[in-house]
């Protein structure tokens, strides 16, 4: 019998498995302990969820294998369930040592990430500000699919232009595939579990419209 893969709006019974997909794609196990680990997908989840204006979740047997946001700036606006949900998941990630030495990772995240944008020194329309996909449902188009979705939502909004963040933890070439073009980048260092672990940080875009660039 032929998998049929349903598309629909982010929906909060979603949270548990996508949490569940963003400990798996950044790898948060290997950062810290599974309970830690959960925090972070919590609050990593909760921050994406303040910074949108169109979610799609793909479903298989009604199970969350893919998700994807992004935001139009022309009308975001973060609505107060969302920031309360996101205070109270970085609050619970403070609440005890390991998630305050983890957090500094996402710190140090956020900061690369404006220097990124920064440096681009370009106003751009919109963001995409998460995609993920589960790796059992990885090779099958979904990605592409759920891609070519927000690209029509982002024509339909007028937005001509977009970025995003991603860095080589993740799948990053898909975005070359997809026609974005990678604008600037940083190396940075941490020290994980003992280790050192070089990542390197990457700040895409994307111009509908040609003529939005010049």
């Amino acid at each position: 019998m032929k998998k049929e893969i349903v598309f629909r709006e982010f929906c909060k019974e979603d949270s548990k498995i996508i949490e569940e997909i963003i400990i798996e794609a950044w790898h948060y196990n290997d950062l810290c302990s599974p309970k830690t680990a959960q925090k972070m997908a919590k609050v990593f989840l909760s921050s994406c969820l303040t910074n949108q204006t169109y979610t799609q979740v793909a479903l298989l047997n009604n199970e969350p294998i893919g998700v994807i946001m992004a935001k139009d700036s022309k009308i975001h606006k973060c609505l107060l369930k969302y920031r309360i949900r996101q205070i109270l998941a970085i609050l619970s990630l403070y609440l005890f040592g390991e998630g305050r030495k983890v957090s500094k990772i996402f710190s140090s995240v956020s900061e690369m990430d404006k220097e990124l944008l920064k440096e681009c020194k370009h106003e751009y329309e919109g963001e995409l500000a998460f995609f993920a996909i589960s790796s059992k449902a990885r090779g099958n188009g979904i990605g592409k699919k759920m891609f070519c979705d927000m690209l029509e939502y982002m024509k339909s909004q007028n937005v001509n232009n977009f970025y995003l963040f991603t860095d080589t933890s993740c799948n990053y070439g898909f975005y070359e595939h997809q026609g974005m073009t990678r604008r600037n980048e940083k190396s940075h260092t941490f020290f994980i579990q003992g280790k050192e672990t070089k990542m390197t940080f990457f700040i895409y875009d994307y111009f509908i419209n040609a003529k939005s660039k010049e």
